[in-house]
């Protein structure tokens, strides 16, 4: 059952009740935008939980209501170091300012205990959803899979957060989480319990004892794995989106620290395991005990999930340990709410008083699960998708992991390794002898019509499963839960993992899109080839259910091919707030009226779909009047007017088309996401699909570099071979160290986009931007030099790869936008 944020509130209990008039002047000087003039104030308190007094402030004046959020130390004695609103209010701040996990924002932290008896902070009010109760009583089981994997997606969010760029590398050591928890939480409950205080449990000293004696050895790491640790990831601690289910706010931060993020995933699941809420007949009996509810995912299910996105390997190994340590530190919590309760001043109400009990329980659970045989399969069942291998996991050795014998970090685990062997060999057996055939149809006649050799291609791509591999983890799972409950629109035989790719990360898709990089031809062989990859991408995260149906399930089935108008003739499209093709609402359809070129796939056979980027609203603020909508390429008043060629080269049958819009009507269903949402939708498709251009680059130059040496070992000039000569040598050193220079920056690029998102990665995405295309320029020039006139010809790819190589220093954004970017995010860190 889905609980109201204001169906928590209730009166304040009279022994917390605060001075309301300190209170208020307070706020109204520290409080931007607080109501005035002359604000009166309501106070009520929230009922649910047990640890800092939270209210709610509702503030009014003569013109406006506002609520806000107040959290404060209780009153009384606590215990050292418990229940610090300074540090929640420092880790909000930080996240709310520099990333994008969804918390309240922050207004003032008052530490002056004079005000209203204690330190507190005041944020912002969120009016959403919670559940508090993690079975999710009375939805449906669609949503309630959609929520479960919403809360593991943020977590992975919450674990992605690079604590150096957000000034948090202080707020925690990293090393030896585990070990000094334990014996944290050991002082705290024996400062809890026993001298008069209620009673110690033995079983608890006889768990702790256990707990010391088996840390993992991957505690004592710094690195991959460890980061911020939220220190109570619930469900009942998040508030959704009142109408879709996301979160909008991650709340209860008093525990957060640095650490082992692996105890932080084990107690989001205690659920599985137990269900502790203080009752006065509380028995452990989590989803493991009775049938799962329906719809809930399986704990592996909802492992992968997370492990997928973070980017962490299955945690099998040690997972019966951070069960235990989990249970154990919620025992030592409810310890001291039941010690509170006992003195008064314990914000939990009814349920405190039987915390005692309820941790108690939690013990004996904790040996239960200890002394299991079996807690955790070995590996993810088959058809979930995890990293087997993190690319830096505690330092250890692990079966298919990216760091083995020593190896360094962008070493590509097993399974890249034998889709990349898959793809080397496809590429010498099928594409590289098809490609001279496959130029001269291009320069043909007939080259706007398909060579037939190319649909063959795709049909062996498609059974030896190398295909839509670009497709990322998290817009494949949102694709899952819209398509597959219905296959009829998705043609027999192809199945999930084929029409949804191999659940790989940018990182892992990286070493394949440099090898398709090695051919023009090859990209569209895989269906990976641009604008398809940009335009599915953003179908996958953006399209409603019946956009996805119709237009979606055929690009993925590679039946049809799209195109992407953005760029005007008679703007500069480099600044996207240019453009000037309008989209004007009439009843129920869209007209547009415009002018676009450089629509790059227009021109093929095989294009039925365009995603057009106008402005449906010229007085808007600039970022919010442009909106992307799906034009079916054969609406009326759509004129292809002539292809545009690339130094001399049309791209057949690709091409890049110039195209008049003129009165095109499309229904309003087309519209993505909404009005307004252009620039959204493209900052999303961008950081992939930019990243993709970087990656098969990579792989022209890798080609360039195997050309230009060839020849340079079979040709003579002055007496010796041109590999002989010092100039060459000096030459080639210097190509390979720029190409491996800008590999390690594409890869570096990739995983931070996995693992920080498109807005926080677009720094680095930017060097890669800059860095690759003209790194390829140099090498391809390099190898049309050593191989003469014939460099320059049409007689080898060179020419062409050049050419498509030099476009990129202007598509996806020019240079001078890319260093723009570098040099004000490298400004605001020198102010920071």
């Amino acid at each position: 059952m889905a609980t109201l944020t204001s169906e928590l509130l209730r009166p304040v209990d009279p022994a917390l009740a605060l001075d309301e008039a300190a209170l208020l002047r307070y706020a109204a000087a520290h409080v931007q935008g607080f109501p005035a003039p002359a604000p009166v104030l309501a106070l009520t308190q929230f009922g649910h939980g047990q640890s800092n007094p939270t209210y709610c402030l509702q503030v009014s004046s003569a013109t406006e209501t506002r609520r806000y959020v107040l959290r404060k130390k209780p009153a009384g004695a606590i215990l050292q170091s418990a229940h610090a609103v300074e540090r929640e209010f420092q880790v909000l701040k930080a996240l709310g300012a520099y990333t994008d996990v969804p918390v309240p924002k922050v207004y003032c932290l008052c530490t002056d205990a004079s005000v209203i008896g204690t330190p507190f902070y005041i944020m912002e009010y969120l009016e959403g959803v919670l559940y508090l109760d993690s079975t999710l009583p009375g939805i449906s089981p669609a949503k309630r899979k959609s929520i479960y994997f919403a809360a593991a997606k943020t977590l992975a969010d919450v674990h992605k957060v690079d604590v150096s760029t957000v000034g948090l590398q202080k707020y925690g050591k990293r090393d030896n989480y585990c070990k000094r928890q334990v014996e944290r939480w050991e002082r705290q409950y024996l400062q809890s319990t026993g001298d008069g205080k209620p009673a110690r449990y033995q079983k608890m000293l006889d768990l702790i004892r256990w707990l010391k004696d088996n840390v993992p050895e991957e505690d004592s790491s710094t690195g991959f794995g460890t980061g911020l640790v939220h220190g109570d990831y619930r469900i009942d601690n998040l508030v959704f989106h009142p109408t879709e289910d996301r979160v909008i706010g991650v709340l209860d931060w008093e525990l957060s620290t640095l650490g082992n993020q692996m105890s932080d995933v084990a107690y989001n699941c205690m659920t599985y395991i137990i269900d502790s809420t203080p009752t006065e007949n509380i028995s452990y009996r989590g989803f493991e005990r009775p049938s799962i509810p329906d719809g809930i995912p399986q704990l592996e299910e909802y492992l992968s999930v997370y492990c997928s996105i973070s980017a962490r390997a299955w945690p099998a190994a040690n997972w019966k340990f951070y069960v235990a340590f989990s249970l154990f530190r919620g025992a030592s919590i409810y310890a001291g709410v039941y010690h509170r309760w006992t003195m008064g001043n314990a914000s939990g109400g009814e349920r405190a008083k039987f915390a005692g009990k309820a941790g108690n329980v939690m013990v004996d659970c904790a040996w239960d699960y200890i002394n299991r045989e079996n807690v955790l399969q070995e590996r993810p069942a088959t058809g979930m998708h995890v990293l087997k291998a993190p690319r830096q996991e505690f330092h250890s050795e692990q079966e298919g992991s990216a760091l083995t014998n020593g190896q360094g970090r962008f070493v590509p685990n097993e399974k890249v390794m034998q889709l990349r062997k898959k793809i080397m060999k496809f590429m010498k057996d099928h594409i590289y002898p098809k490609e001279d055939e496959l130029y001269k149809h291009a320069q043909s006649t007939s080259r706007w019509t398909i060579h037939p050799e190319e649909e063959n291609l795709k049909a062996l791509a498609k059974q030896e499963g190398l295909w839509n591999l670009f497709i990322p983890l998290d817009s494949a799972a949102r694709a899952r839960e819209l398509l597959l409950e219905d296959r009829s629109h998705i043609s027999p035989g192809i199945s999930d993992d084929l029409l949804l790719g191999a659940g790989l990360t940018n990182l892992e898709y990286g070493y394949l899109c440099e090898i398709m990089g090695r051919s023009v031809w090859a990209p569209q062989i895989f269906n990976c080839g641009a604008p398809d990859t940009g335009n599915m991408e953003v179908l996958l995260r953006y399209g409603t259910k019946e956009q996805q149906k119709q237009w979606l399930v055929p690009l993925l089935e590679g039946k049809i091919r799209s195109g992407f108008a953005m760029t005007e003739p008679q703007v500069a499209s480099s600044d996207a707030t240019n453009i000037e093709c309008a989209i004007s609402r009439q009843g129920d359809f869209y007209v547009i009226n415009g002018r676009k070129w450089w629509t790059s796939g227009a021109m093929d056979p095989r294009c039925k779909i365009l995603i057009l980027m106008g402005k449906t609203d010229f007085s808007a603020p600039r970022h919010k009047q442009q909106s992307m909508i799906l034009v079916d390429i054969n609406t009326p008043g759509v004129q292809i007017k002539r292809p545009l060629l690339v130094f001399g080269f049309d791209d057949a049958p690709h091409g890049h088309a110039e195209i008049i819009f003129d009165n095109v009507r499309v229904p309003t269903t087309n519209m993505l996401l909404g009005e307004g949402r252009g620039f959204e939708i493209a900052q999303g498709r961008l950081g992939p699909g930019r990243l993709h251009h970087c990656m098969r680059l990579i792989g022209a130059a890798e080609r360039g570099m195997d050309m230009m040496v060839e020849r340079a070992l079979s040709r003579m000039a002055f007496g010796k071979r041109i590999a002989q000569h010092g100039s060459f040598q000096s030459d080639l050193a210097k190509c390979r160290i720029e190409l491996e220079q800008t590999r390690l920056l594409v890869l570096e690029a990739a995983d931070q986009l996995d693992r920080h998102g498109n807005k926080k990665a677009r720094g680095i995405l930017a060097m890669a931007k800059v860095a690759a295309p003209n790194m390829a320029l140099k090498v391809l020039d390099m190898a049309m030099q050593v191989h003469g006139a014939a460099g320059v010809s049409s007689d080898t790819v060179l020419s062409h790869l050049w050419a498509t190589t030099r476009t990129l220093r202007i598509a996806d954004g020019p240079d001078e936008v890319h260093l723009g970017t570098i040099a004000k995010l490298e400004l605001q860190r020198a102010r920071l």
